[in-house]
Order: C-alpha cells, then structure tokens, then sequence
C-alpha cells in the first residue's frame, strides 16, 4: 500500500471511529448485535492503525533528514512495534545486528528531492558507514520504484569503485544527468521526485550504539 494510499485509509478511519463513538455517546437507540459487532470491528481497526502510527512517529529517529529505527525485528517486540516498523520500513527488515535502515526523501534542509535539481552526498574522512559486511546507497522513484537510468546503475556501494577526495573524502554524486569527470560516483536520480535508502550490512558498534549520523544530502547550487 503507498503512503497516499495509508493516509486515506486512516482519514476514514478515523472519520469511522468518530462518528460511531458520537453516535454512541449522545444517540440512544437499539441495534441489533450484528451492527455492534460490525461498529467494534470497524472502531477497533482504526484505533489499531492509529495506534500504529503513533508509535511509529515516536520510534522513529531522524537526523540530518534520514530517518531510522533502533532494534528492528529484535525477539520479544510487540505486535505493535511490529506494525510500527512495518510502517515506517516496509519490506523485509532484518535484526540490527544483521542490517540497518535509513531513508530520506528529502535534503538535509528538508525540503523533497527532486531530479531537477543536483545533489551531493558527502561522506567526511573515515566517515563511511561502518560494517563487517557491506553498505548500499539506493535509488527509487516516487513509488519507491527502481527508475531506468542510462548506466543501470540503481544503487552504488562499497564495492563500486568509489573515487574519494584527496582528503579522503567521498563525494556520492545525485542529480540526473551524469557529473562530468565523476561518472565512478554517480547515482542517477529520476527526473521527478525520488526517495533514497541506506542500508548497512553486519553494522559496526557505533550505529548500533545510535552514534552514527548519515551526511545531509546537500543540494548544489
């Protein structure tokens, strides 16, 4: 389900439960116990999803644009840290000690990544993600779909051959046409909107520990 598609679904609920709970409050009547039940199933779906969402806003870390959660998928999470995640993450979410999330779909200044405009993912020296395993930077649209790209190039890691700065620096470059002379640091970007996620495999103790912050996406001027 896309996120407009969510967000319309608990506008109804919610005008659901609302209307249900004025109509029981203030609206004496018999019913029969068929619509009490339908009412207590419909009443209880949509404080579910809020309840879901709720949590999931207040479990939610971000910093410089990137948001993540701690202890994804950890033994003994409840349903609904379960359904929160699973709003906040969707797709398969491993423990933390096995991998970590982060997504943006906006720049460090918040404002929405577009392949209009050029972007630049710095990484400061010895600032990598830290990992025993890998990490990938990848690209989707607006749907959180892979966009065709004349390298098919839709994600870039540890093993892409990334060219660093003398400093030993490295530049992710995110726009939609290619960089002149840093093709090797290149992530296509969509003409439109798009979103980006980290992942980091087998991460190091310090993200484990939420001591490690993602670089803003800056926007090049």
């Amino acid at each position: 389900m896309s996120s407009k598609a969510y967000h319309y679904l608990l506008m109804a609920s919610g005008a659901v439960c609302t209307y249900v709970m004025i109509k029981a409050l203030f609206f004496i009547q018999i019913r029969p116990v068929r619509a009490d039940v339908i009412q207590g199933v419909l009443v209880g779906f949509g404080l579910a999803l809020a309840a879901a969402q709720i949590t999931a806003r207040l479990k939610t870390s971000k910093v410089n644009g990137w948001s993540t959660m701690y202890k994804l998928s950890e033994p003994g999470n409840s349903m609904l840290t379960r359904a929160a995640c699973a709003l906040a993450f969707p797709g398969p979410v491993n423990a933390p000690q096995e991998a970590m999330y982060w997504t943006t779909s906006v720049d460090g200044a918040n404002r929405e990544l577009s392949g209009k405009n050029n972007y630049i993912l710095r990484f400061p020296p010895g600032g990598l993600p830290p990992n025993d395993a890998f990490w990938s930077l990848t690209m989707g649209d607006a749907s959180n779909r892979f966009a065709e790209n004349p390298i098919n190039r839709y994600s870039v890691s540890d093993r892409s051959g990334l060219t660093p700065n003398e400093d030993g620096s490295v530049d992710i470059y995110i726009q939609n046409a290619a960089p002149p002379g840093r093709e090797s640091n290149w992530l296509p970007a969509p003409p439109g909107g798009f979103i980006l996620w980290l992942r980091v495999y087998m991460p190091g103790t310090i993200i484990l520990d939420g001591k490690y912050d993602v670089p803003p996406v800056v926007e090049v001027k």
